[in-house]
């Protein structure tokens, strides 16, 4: 397959490279990184083993034309640009899968190349950058493929196919939002928290910032679960997000909670991509992470006293 991957961080740089190690054709758009993959191609540093691949590099989606296969790995706070960069990318027969965090993502596609052309995935892996063109992979790796608006189609089944043939595990769903919704169980309290807990845990459950107060570290994930009242916020969360998953009819079993803090335990010190964000000045992600969710439940009648601060803490530090 000829695929294109529109921001490789992180997590385009790691699928992205698997792919190519697989012997796709596979073309990189980069911005800062393009010298460094351009003359060293893509390291990846694996407990699973380390490698190398040289993807073709490109500055512009009209370098690399139509392409059967398009992956998102663009963080969402860029999503308007999109319509700038899809169209190049996409002929008759291409699929365009984003792999972004949180909720609307597939809609922001389908508006630019069609709901028929798109399709979402929910990754479940522990990645970091760790400078131009080198990704570290800590744990984890698995992917959840779905359609927009409808359940899997063969097409489904063969992407989730070329995952997997790479070395990737991969798997279907017939309902891609449940997916969503069951990787949100994770993402809002650890993404969340990662960064509001430089606040302090008494400003996060008030839900304010008070006037001239001193910002403490950030926390990363064993933190958080090693001090029995962050890890009692954790569990609000997570089951404040269970409640409003359900309430939309999606089957999301209380027990989840207990299976995600337990798969975190093992990832150690691990640092959300809410929380690197946050510590490099970059915008965060609030949107399709916090707030749409959050909204969400609102518009289901479940009250989320506890997501609710979390996005006024979040909201504030990041000064919207």
């Amino acid at each position: 397959m000829k695929i294109a991957i529109v921001g490789p961080g992180a997590l385009g740089s790691y699928y992205g490279a698997k792919l190519c190690q697989a012997g796709h054709e596979v073309h990189f758009l980069l911005r800062s990184d393009y010298e460094a993959v351009r003359q060293n191609g893509v390291w990846i540093e694996s407990e699973e083993g380390n490698f190398q691949v040289h993807p073709h590099a490109a500055r512009a989606s009209e370098e690399i034309g139509a392409s059967d296969l398009v992956i998102i790995g663009l963080k969402t706070t860029a999503n308007h640009v999109l319509p700038q960069l899809l169209p190049p990318l996409t002929g008759s027969n291409t699929t365009v899968l984003t792999l972004q965090n949180g909720l609307g993502n597939e809609a922001a596609v389908a508006a630019v190349v069609g709901p028929e052309r798109t399709m979402g995935g929910v990754c479940f892996v522990c990645l970091n950058r760790i400078a131009p063109g080198r990704v570290r992979h800590i744990a984890h790796g698995n992917v959840v493929l779905g359609e927009f608006g409808r359940p899997a189609q063969p097409r489904t089944q063969r992407i989730c196919q070329t995952f997997t043939d790479a070395g990737v595990t991969c798997k279907t769903t017939m309902n891609l939002e449940q997916a969503r919704w069951e990787k949100l169980v994770w993402n809002i309290p650890f993404n969340g928290l990662g960064v509001a807990s430089a606040a302090g845990i008494d400003t996060v459950l008030q839900g304010q910032i008070a006037p001239g107060a001193k910002m403490k570290n950030c926390l990363t994930t064993d933190l958080l679960l090693s001090d029995p009242g962050w890890e009692g916020l954790v569990r609000e969360l997570m089951m404040e997000t269970i409640a409003a998953a359900r309430a939309q009819g999606m089957d999301i079993p209380g027990s989840a909670a207990d299976k995600q803090i337990e798969r975190t335990r093992k990832m150690g010190a691990y640092k959300a991509s809410t929380l690197i964000d946050f510590e490099r000045g970059r915008e965060l992600e609030l949107g399709g992470l916090f707030l749409e969710p959050l909204r969400r439940a609102r518009q289901a009648g479940v009250p989320c006293p506890r997501l609710a601060a979390l996005c006024e803490v979040l909201a504030q530090m990041a000064g919207l």
